[in-house]
């Protein structure tokens, strides 16, 4: 099948992300904003999470003062009565607080995986709305990655990251209150090393987040090469290219580990800076609360530095786990933003005077159509056809003329530059494009065939069908026959893309789809093209029979499957250079003649 959509450059398909190469996030607070958005139906369960954040700090503020109070209250005078009825006390506050904690953690798990569902399931409705321009320029590994890995970047960051905002905002402040009623001048002094953990944290943020953003294109670009290679395996196989295949997998693989090694292990400078930073505060305290309590002045007591200890450790780590948070939110942002970016594009739109149609008749014509993938490079010039309900317009020409343009045209798989094209007197602008596929059949030289039953892929044609007449479809086709004779029959699980069974028995099942779907317009595409000669010949009365009353266009390399078409278009160079009969053609001894001729020697020499 000739293919003269965009073509592209060097650099394999991690090359093919229609995207530069990107340091920096665009806009992360409206990244953010978009993530945040899908939580709004769920504020009375972020509400809940809320109150549950209070009670565990709460529950720690008073625990952390209880502990205070025992060093003062039971250990220094050794009562040791009161002092096991308090330890009973903080075991059950400590049990409930446990208790609290993990009915949070289930709250926001379920939140984080509902949520991330429904932003999959956007991002997946998105790609069925998008034109197959945007598949053509886009790796589908790395589509794969945005559907998948990204997404999950997304739903770690929620189950986790909220519950720690939340909690640890509210510890932060209950903290800083405790410590102001405690003691505001050992507060004072520990907060003075603030300031640094904060300048510390940006630098690195700053520093980190190209890097974060550098390893979710890179884990894409390998994507989309490992599922560009599993494809082509027989190809790799058979031109022993293993090697340069592993050679290239390694070096994709090597920079992803790079940056991957780079963006978490600058980020994980973080956690020992602060520590850091926390000790040098916790030696100032002690420093300056041991001699606060040597001076003897009775408000400060080993007990209440022992407390203001405990706070300031309640109050540091809640603050180093939001800033230890960045490192998983710039992940997140950077998958968030590779997701949006997708869901952002232009869906295939209807215009508004666009109508369904139940049925054509099938009157087919271009008038003067222009066409290009690329700006400045035209693909079809002027064409001009005409076919009549039940006419059957075989389209030839080299590779690369425009024989398939001109079905993506009739498709709308792409839209047309110049010109137009009237389906039943209608242009094809006016009618909606899920009414001109179902009235339109295609049999590809390129067959897909999805990992279910064979009576299931024949089904595709009209999900309304029964069994009898998915068999009596299969039957026109002749594909009855060898189905019967495999495993379970209609019931036989089909492989990936049918890998179990040989190219000929595919292109059997997608003739018997399109039997199935009973359309008014039939399109072949290389539809013999991967059947032996043989099977070609036993397929032919069934071909004619589904190609009776219906408007077909036959893209063939075989020109002597052609010979009884109504009406043969020649293709060169994007221009329709003959047209007319099989026989008429080949009087006129153009270039017709000379590309029958010359594939009738070839066959003759075989």
């Amino acid at each position: 099948m000739a293919n003269n959509r965009p073509h592209f450059g060097p650099g394999g398909p991690g090359a093919r992300m229609g995207h530069g190469p990107k340091t920096k996030l665009k806009n992360p607070m409206i990244t953010l904003k978009r993530i945040l958005g899908y939580l709004n139906e769920k504020k009375i369960l972020l509400a809940v999470v809320f109150v549950l954040c209070i009670m565990t700090t709460l529950i720690n503020i008073i625990g952390t003062k209880t502990n205070g109070t025992i060093v003062d209250t039971f250990i220094v005078p050794g009562d040791l009565s009161g002092l096991g009825k308090i330890c009973i006390i903080l075991g059950v506050m400590y049990s409930v607080n446990a208790l609290i904690t993990f009915t949070q953690n289930r709250i926001m798990i379920k939140m984080a995986q509902t949520t991330t569902a429904t932003i999959r399931k956007d991002l997946f409705n998105t790609l069925q709305a998008l034109p197959i321009r945007y598949f053509d320029t886009h790796s589908s590994g790395d589509l794969m990655s945005r559907l998948t890995n990204d997404v999950d970047n997304i739903n770690m960051t929620l189950s986790q990251s909220i519950t720690q905002l939340f909690s640890g905002v509210i510890s932060i402040i209950g903290m800083l209150i405790a410590m102001l009623m405690l003691s505001p001048l050992l507060t004072v002094v520990g907060l003075l090393t603030m300031p640094l953990m904060f300048i510390a944290s940006r630098i690195i943020v700053k520093t980190t987040q190209p890097y974060f953003i550098r390893q979710q294109q890179e884990l894409g670009r390998l994507n989309g090469y490992v599922e560009e290679m599993i494809s082509g395996q027989k190809a790799i196989l058979l031109f022993s290219k293993e090697k340069e295949t592993v050679e290239e997998f390694s070096k994709i693989n090597k920079e992803l580990t790079k940056s991957a090694i780079i963006a978490n292990g600058a980020s994980g400078i973080m956690g020992p800076v602060n520590n850091f930073i926390n000790n040098l505060t916790y030696l100032i305290i002690a420093v300056v609360g041991g001699l606060m309590v040597i001076r003897g002045n009775g408000v400060i007591t080993v007990g209440v530095v022992f407390t203001f200890t405990l706070y300031m450790r309640n109050f540091a780590r809640p603050l180093n786990e939001i800033l230890n948070l960045f490192n998983s939110i710039q992940s997140a942002l950077a998958g968030a933003e590779r997701v949006f970016e997708v869901m952002d594009e232009e869906p295939e739109k209807d215009p508004a005077e666009a109508r369904d149609i139940d049925k054509f008749v099938g009157d087919v014509s271009l008038e003067d159509v222009d066409f290009s993938y690329v700006e400045g490079k035209t693909i079809l010039k002027k064409a001009n056809i005409l076919a009549k309900a039940g006419e059957t317009i075989a389209v030839v020409g080299p590779t690369g003329a425009g024989k398939t343009t001109i079905i993506n045209l009739l498709t709308k798989f792409y839209d047309i530059n110049d010109g137009r094209i009237l389906i039943d007197g209608k242009s094809i602008n006016d009618i909606t494009r899920s009414s001109l596929r179902q009235n339109i059949s295609m049999v590809l030289q390129d067959t897909f065939l999805f990992s279910e039953t064979v009576r299931e892929n024949i089904r595709y044609g009209d999900l309304t069908a029964d069994d009898h007449a998915v068999e009596e479809a299969a039957k026109m086709a002749n594909a009855h026959h060898f189905i019967m004779q495999l495993p379970d029959g209609y019931d036989t699980i089909l492989s990936d893309n049918g890998s179990n069974i040989s190219q000929g028995q595919r292109q059997l099942l997608a003739i018997a789809r399109a039997v199935l779907a009973q359309s008014s317009i039939l399109i072949l595409d290389e539809a013999t093209s991967s059947i032996d000669t043989r099977t070609e010949v036993a397929i032919q009365k069934a071909m004619l029979k589904l190609m009776e009353g219906k408007t077909t266009f036959v893209i063939a390399h075989r020109l002597s499957t052609i010979r009884n078409a109504d009406q043969i278009l020649v293709l060169k160079d994007g221009e329709i250079i003959e047209r007319g009969k099989h026989d008429t053609l080949l009087e006129q001894g153009g270039f017709y003649a000379n590309l029958y001729n010359s594939q009738f020697s070839e066959e003759t020499a075989c």
